[in-house]
C-alpha cells in the first residue's frame, strides 16, 4: 500500500495491518539499491507473535524519488519511519535493517529509544570517525551518484553488483540471483543518486561516540568473507552495552540474501529471548 508523508509516497508491504496493533511489528528496512521486497522469504518464517512489516525508503522501489535532497536526508528518514509507526499505531517495534537500512534503524532508535523494543544490523557501521575520512567518504559517494545519473539503470546495478563486496552473491542459484538484480534495476537513477548524496554513509552523522547510550538489546549480523563489516561490527559489540555478534560462515556482505535460512535461525532466536 502506498502512504502518503509530506507529499512523499511510501510505500509499506504488511500481511495484516490490523495485527500490527495485535502482535509485537518487526519492521524490516533494506539496503541500498534495495526495496522492501527483498524480506518477502521471511514474512510467513517469523514466531507466531510477531508480524513483520517493510517499507521501501525514498528513493527506492515504488517510494516516491523526489529532486529535493532534504528527502533523503538523516532527519526525513528518521521522521518517515516514526510516521508509518504512528500511521499503524504501532508504540513499540523491532527493528531490522540491512546496510543502509542498518544506518536508518540506528538512527531512529537514537532518537525514538523507548519505541524500539529491540534492534538488528545486518551489516551496517555507525558511521565514520574521522572528519577527512568522513568528507573523503561525501566526495566518493558524490562521485558515484553522478555515474548514476550519466549512465543507465542497467549499466550501474551491473557496476554496483560487481563489486567485491557482493562476490559471494553469485554463488547463489543463478535464478535466485537474477531475479535479485532485476528488483534493483525497478529504482530510478534519481533516486539512488540522491539516496548517495541524502544519506551515504559520509553524510549520516557519526553515532560511534554515543553508542554507550543505547540500551536497547542489539543483534549484529556479518558474514564471515565480508572482512570489513566484519571488524566494524566486533566493534560496535564492544561499544553497545547490550549487542551481541553473529558472524555467518561463507557468506559476504548481504547475509539474509545469501544464507536466509541461517539469518532466519538466529533473528528468531534473538526474538524469542
Amino acid at each position: 500500500m502506498i502512504i502518503r508523508n509530506d507529499n512523499i509516497e511510501i510505500n509499506v508491504i504488511t500481511g495484516n495491518k490490523n495485527a500490527l496493533r495485535e502482535k509485537i511489528p518487526v519492521l524490516f528496512l533494506h539496503g541500498f539499491t534495495g526495496c522492501a521486497e527483498d524480506w518477502f522469504f521471511i514474512f510467513d518464517k517469523l514466531p507466531s507473535e510477531f508480524e513483520p512489516i517493510a517499507i521501501d525508503l525514498t528513493g527506492h522501489g515504488k517510494s516516491s524519488s523526489p529532486e529535493t535532497l532534504y528527502y533523503y536526508s538523516t532527519d526525513f528518514i528518521i521522521k518517515s519511519i516514526d510516521f508509518i509507526l504512528n500511521y499503524f499505531e504501532i508504540k513499540n517495534t523491532v527493528l531490522v535493517g540491512y546496510s543502509m537500512g542498518g544506518r536508518a534503524a540506528l538512527a531512529y532508535a537514537f532518537n525514538y529509544p523507548k519505541k524500539v523494543d529491540k534492534l538488528v544490523l545486518e551489516s551496517s557501521t555507525a558511521g565514520i570517525i574521522n572528519e577527512t575520512e568522513k568528507k573523503q567518504r561525501e566526495q566518493k559517494d558524490n562521485d558515484l551518484a553522478n555515474f548514476i545519473e550519466q549512465n543507465s539503470i542497467d549499466d550501474f546495478i551491473s557496476y554496483w553488483l560487481n563489486q567485491s563486496l557482493f562476490e559471494s552473491l553469485k554463488n547463489l542459484p543463478s535464478n535466485t540471483y537474477n531475479e535479485i538484480v532485476e528488483r534493483r534495476k525497478f529504482n530510478s537513477r534519481t533516486g539512488l543518486a540522491n539516496s548517495l548524496r541524502g544519506f551515504g554513509t559520509g553524510t549520516m552523522p557519526n553515532y560511534w561516540e554515543k553508542l554507550y547510550n543505547l540500551k536497547t538489546n542489539t543483534l549484529l549480523i556479518s558474514g564471515n568473507l565480508d572482512n570489513k563489516f566484519t571488524t566494524i561490527n566486533k566493534k560496535l559489540s564492544s561499544e553497545l552495552p547490550n549487542a551481541k555478534h553473529v558472524i555467518i560462515k561463507n557468506t559476504g556482505h548481504n547475509v539474509h540474501l545469501e544464507k536466509p535460512q541461517e539469518f532466519i535461525i538466529f533473528l528468531n532466536r534473538f526474538l524469542n529471548n
